[in-house]
């Protein structure tokens, strides 16, 4: 009998593991702290198992005990943020700061390839992981982007979120009003899977290649021409950033380009990505992980990673 529920339950937990990693991925915005709240729930799905007795699903008692870790852990540690959250855009080069470490910063998410299957739901995934949105998630007290999360992105019902947080109807309700209202404040315009459709698989591909064309060539006015007027240039854990396309041009003549790049494109919370590797020395070495944000055919937003654990993250 042991075997059985052994083999039952790491069945179910397989069948549900992504799609409850990246629910705690959208909750904290880390894959690492991600990945502790999933193993934290599923010790302790195990040692429930045996008396679990099948008044909801299997997916939906998961559920409860994942997005618990996760509020146990939110209330442990400090949101995390951007650098754009924390002042204003450098009007200067030569001093791109100290790390930061007084503060936890939003970390990219590897996509895994998404299964042969329903493409709505692949869309679905994407967008619930796109950067802006987890950011802007993180700015939501934890019990509210909890009930967001369960009604709008994993679509449980209002009566489910209620059992699951150990609440009312009305109090899942009244949570996901203001839940919404703050979401609406910091997310403006299409979501990034809405701007890629736009474009269509050829555009992307087009405007992917040109920008590694001109970031490899260190071709600053050829990426200037890419860049939306209010383009971002972001690098936490450094707490310089760059607000507008004319400093992001100074930022990439001046600094960046001093040493060659390579990109290695990648796709990262669902956006198009690269790990960035660096000429140091004679030798290639990762240096950065870059997601782009777009609107319209222009990049809206060059996120890049800087932090080593982050990069090491994305290698191999």
């Amino acid at each position: 009998m042991q075997l059985s529920s052994s083999a039952e339950f790491d069945a179910a937990v397989a069948h549900h593991r992504r799609e409850l990693l990246a629910h705690c991925y959208r909750m904290l915005g880390s894959p690492h702290d991600a990945e502790d709240a999933l193993q934290e729930a599923l010790v302790g799905a195990w040692k429930g198992w045996a008396g679990f007795e099948g008044r909801s699903s299997v997916r939906t008692w998961l559920f409860r005990i994942a997005t618990n870790a996760c509020l146990r852990q939110a209330q442990r540690r400090p949101a995390r943020v951007l650098s754009t959250d924390l002042g204003p855009g450098f009007t200067q080069t030569a001093d791109l700061g100290r790390p930061d470490t007084d503060h936890l910063f939003l970390e990219p998410w590897a996509d895994e390839a998404d299964d042969a299957g329903d493409p709505e739901a692949a869309y679905a995934r994407r967008e619930g992981v796109e950067l802006a949105y987890v950011a802007a998630l993180q700015h939501l007290p934890a019990t509210q982007r909890a009930v967001l999360l369960l009604r709008e992105v994993l679509q449980f019902s209002a009566a489910e979120v209620a059992a699951l947080l150990e609440t009312s109807v009305a109090g899942v309700n009244s949570a996901l009003q203001r839940a919404r209202a703050a979401m609406a404040e910091r997310t403006h315009g299409r979501s990034q899977q809405a701007e890629l459709a736009a474009l269509g698989d050829d555009g992307v591909r087009r405007l992917v290649e040109e920008f590694v064309t001109a970031w490899e060539d260190a071709d600053v006015d050829r990426l200037a021409a890419l860049l939306a007027e209010d383009a971002r240039f972001t690098m936490p854990p450094l707490p310089a950033w760059f607000d507008g396309r004319e400093m992001v041009a100074r930022f990439l003549a001046e600094r960046l380009f001093e040493t060659p790049w390579r990109l290695e494109l990648r796709t990262i919370n669902g956006q198009p990505g690269f790990l960035c590797h660096q000429l140091l020395d004679g030798t290639w070495r990762p240096g950065a992980v870059n997601v782009l944000s777009l609107r319209e055919g222009r990049v809206t937003h060059i996120a890049g990673f800087v932090d080593p654990a982050v990069v090491a993250s994305f290698v191999g």
